[in-house]
């Protein structure tokens, strides 16, 4: 099973001149937020062989500096159509989101989460951050408005223990698409495409050859239960498509679409030099989450 995260490459506020920036709260994208409003979100996902569903309910609160987050929580899964028990650890944990432009996003801890569990939380997270970029630019105000983000910074999901090596670096193209009066409803799309000369470094030296039709921006390696080592590279392109309430900025559905095309190797050694013959595979992954009423 692959995991894939690029949405953490969005901390690149400073990069956005304030000149840019209207006035806050203008936009048909602003979220309104509440205080101790609850969200609760059902994410159905097919990752190649797997299907799965899980369900997080988040909290509005406001921090002591004034910013609004919504704390999610997550509270069930199914896996393959069977009910999952997640781990004990997943009752402690605290997933932190928000769309309040003056949030500082930051990754969560992985490390002690149920391995499951990492796709679903990163997942809602890519969503999340998606919009956020959007509300921080503040100037995506009507339909058909287009931005392009380069984006400075590789995104990582390796949890050190089982997957050794896991980052990617892709660019951000915005799009509000289309805005419903009648139904108050916006619906924006968020291509995350390949940079034109990624800064990723690879652990070996064959990972850079590419495997598609652009340099390569996606490489993991994962240590196998037998003590080997599988490592790939490729290229990975997101299309994520969110339904906006423009009465409050709630996200009320969204989709995502997650193909990469990679070259990998079963090794021997960590160094990724004594490795069997190179393999094509193409990992596909399509998202889908909806707020329940």
């Amino acid at each position: 099973m692959k995991y894939s995260f690029a949405a953490l490459a969005v901390l690149l506020g400073c990069t956005l001149m304030p000149a840019q920036m209207p006035t806050p709260g203008s936009g048909p994208l602003t979220r309104h937020y509440r205080e101790g409003e609850t969200l609760t979100y059902h994410m159905t996902g097919v990752n190649d062989a797997w299907h799965y569903t899980a369900e997080a309910t988040g909290t509005v609160k406001k921090t002591a500096n004034g910013v609004y987050i919504e704390e999610f929580r997550w509270t069930g899964m199914t896996s393959n159509g069977q009910p999952y028990t997640l781990t004990p650890e997943m009752a402690q944990f605290v997933e932190p989101l928000s769309l309040d432009p003056n949030w500082a996003p930051s990754m969560p801890d992985l490390s002690k989460v149920d391995s499951k569990m990492v796709g679903p939380i990163t997942d809602l997270m890519t969503f999340y951050l998606d919009l956020w970029i959007m509300n921080k630019i503040g100037i995506l105000q009507h339909a058909g408005d287009h931005f392009y983000v380069p984006n400075p910074q590789t995104s990582s999901w390796a949890d050190g223990t089982r997957v050794l090596v896991g980052k990617d670096h892709i660019d951000f193209d915005l799009n509000l698409q289309s805005i419903d009066q009648a139904k108050q409803t916006a619906t924006v799309v968020v291509h995350h495409v390949p940079p034109a000369n990624p800064n990723l470094q690879f652990p070996a030296e064959w990972m850079q050859a590419p495997v598609a039709n652009t340099p390569n921006n996606w490489v993991e390696v994962t240590k196998t239960k037998e003590g080997k080592y599988e490592a790939a590279a490729g290229k990975e392109t997101f299309d994520v498509t969110i339904t906006v309430s423009t009465a409050d900025g709630r996200v009320l559905s969204a989709s995502m679409d997650n193909p990469v095309v990679t070259s990998g190797r079963e090794c021997e050694d960590a160094a990724l030099t004594k490795c069997g013959a190179a393999k094509p595979q193409t990992i596909h992954r399509h998202i889908e989450v909806a707020l329940e009423h």
